[in-house]
C-alpha cells in the first residue's frame, strides 16, 4: 500500500472526551436506532455495524474489529469503515495487511498482559481483574481503564468498544444492538449475503456474561455509567440496566422529558 497509514498511541486518545457516547453493534435490535438523529453524539462501532453508517454523513468516533477474519469475509463493510471513522483499533497484522488504507488514525490492539505475581497481592488501578484466580479461564476476565496496557478480550468486540469508551474519558454510554444472540441474524444480513461465523453462544457464560459482571461491580458508578438500549439483549438488567427508545433523550443530554417539550424526536 502506497498511502501512508496514521498510526498513533493510545495514550493520545486517552480523556479526550466527556459526556455520552453510543456503542453500535450489530445486533437485530439497532435496526430501530438511526445514528444521524443523535449526530451531535460521539459514537463508537464495530464490525458490520458500521452499515448503520453509510450514507448518513455520520463519522464514527471510533471504528473497533477484533475479528482476524472478519476483513476477508465482509471486505467492502471492513473498506467503508476505514474510510468513514475518525479512528480506527485494529491489530498490527490487520493493519500489515490493509488493502485501503484509513482516513483516520489508528491505533494497534493489543491484549493486557498476563497477571504477574506482584498483582495478586497489590491492586491494579488501570486493569481491572476477577480475583478469583482458582480457575485459569478467570485470570483473562477483566476491564482495562487505560489501552496503553492492552485490553481484555471477552470474546465480543462490543466489550473492546467498552474499553475504548472509558479510555477515551466518556462517562456515559449508551449499548445499540448488543443484543448477543446467535440465534438471531445481524440487522446488516440478509438472505442473499455472506453472513459471518458467530461464536457468542460458545463464550457467553464463559466469557461474555462474567466481563459484564466485571463492568457491573467494580467500573459502574456515579462516574461512569451504562445503560443497554437492547429490550432483547442477554445481558440481564439487573447487571446492565436497560433503557428504552422513548428514555433515550433523558439519558443522552440529561433532559427531564416529562417536563419538556423540546426533547429529540425518535419518529
Amino acid at each position: 500500500m502506497s498511502a501512508r497509514i496514521n498510526i498513533r498511541d493510545f495514550d493520545e486518545c486517552r480523556n479526550i472526551h466527556k459526556g455520552a457516547v453510543f456503542i453500535v453493534a450489530s445486533g437485530g435490535s439497532a435496526k430501530d436506532f438511526h445514528p444521524e438523529q443523535f449526530a451531535d453524539v460521539p459514537m463508537i462501532t464495530m464490525n458490520g455495524a458500521i452499515s448503520k453508517f453509510i450514507g448518513t454523513g455520520v463519522k464514527p468516533f471510533f471504528y473497533a474489529c477484533t475479528d482476524k477474519n472478519f476483513p476477508e469475509q465482509q471486505p467492502e463493510l471492513f473498506s467503508q469503515a476505514l474510510l468513514l471513522s475518525e479512528r480506527v483499533a485494529l491489530w498490527e497484522d490487520q493493519v500489515q495487511n490493509l488493502s485501503v488504507a484509513p482516513k483516520g488514525e489508528v491505533f494497534l490492539l493489543s491484549k493486557a498482559p498476563k497477571l504477574s505475581w506482584g498483582e495478586l497481592i497489590g491492586v491494579d488501578k488501570d486493569l481491572i481483574r476477577n480475583r478469583n484466580f482458582l480457575k485459569r479461564r478467570n485470570r483473562r476476565i477483566g476491564f482495562s481503564k487505560n489501552l496503553k496496557r492492552g485490553f481484555f478480550d471477552a470474546r465480543t468486540v462490543a466489550y473492546a468498544a467498552l474499553q475504548i469508551a472509558y479510555h477515551a474519558g466518556f462517562n456515559k454510554v449508551v449499548m445499540v444492538g448488543v443484543d448477543l444472540n446467535q440465534a438471531v441474524s445481524r440487522f446488516y444480513e440478509e438472505k442473499n449475503t455472506v453472513v459471518s461465523p458467530c461464536g457468542l453462544d460458545q463464550h457467553f457464560h464463559t466469557r461474555i456474561l462474567p466481563s459484564f459482571k466485571i463492568v457491573a461491580r467494580k467500573v459502574i458508578s456515579d462516574q461512569f455509567h451504562v445503560y443497554n438500549l437492547s429490550s432483547s439483549s442477554r445481558i440481564p438488567a439487573d447487571i446492565i440496566p436497560q433503557i428504552h427508545l422513548d428514555d433515550l433523550d433523558a439519558h443522552v443530554y440529561d433532559l427531564d422529558c416529562s417536563k419538556k417539550t423540546a426533547c429529540k424526536s425518535l419518529d
